[in-house]
């Protein structure tokens, strides 16, 4: 049997703001390159599909840009994990 706090999900706060990039991030989940050492990073010829899908295209930049952040932190934080 898992531990107590395992078998609860992490909680966190989104700021209303972040909304837009958070659920692109999702959008693109399974949207990964993978080499031959593990992740790249995103596939951008399929975030350039979803943006078209989901966002207006003023917003592509700025969507661009808080994606980038956040695929950065996940690439740092597996890295984190492989040493």
């Amino acid at each position: 049997m898992l531990p107590e706090a395992a078998s609860q999900p992490d909680l966190f706060e989104v700021w209303e703001e972040n909304w837009p990039a958070l659920g692109l991030f999702l959008k693109l989940q399974t949207q990964w390159r993978v080499g031959m050492n593990g992740l790249i990073g995103l596939d951008y010829c399929a975030l350039a599909w979803v943006l078209k899908l989901v966002a207006p295209e003023d917003q592509h930049l700025a969507l661009l840009e808080d994606l980038q952040i956040m695929e950065g932190a996940v690439l740092s934080v597996i890295a984190k994990q492989e040493r």
